[in-house]
């Protein structure tokens, strides 16, 4: 993946990882919306590994 895809890939994940931190803060989230909280938030440091070595090459 190029850079500003990666970029976009990782706002959106941040954006939703927020809105779930709020969700569980005010109400509390299912064991399977947590699941999911926990894979993006693996999938939001894949993708900021991957934009550090895209910039270096």
């Amino acid at each position: 993946m190029n850079h500003a895809m990666l970029e976009r890939r990782s706002e959106i994940l941040k954006k939703n990882i927020h809105q779930m931190i709020m969700q569980d803060n005010q109400v509390g989230i299912s064991d399977q919306q947590n699941m999911l909280m926990q894979h993006m938030i693996k999938e939001l440091h894949q993708t900021s590994h991957e934009m550090n070595t895209t910039e270096k090459d």
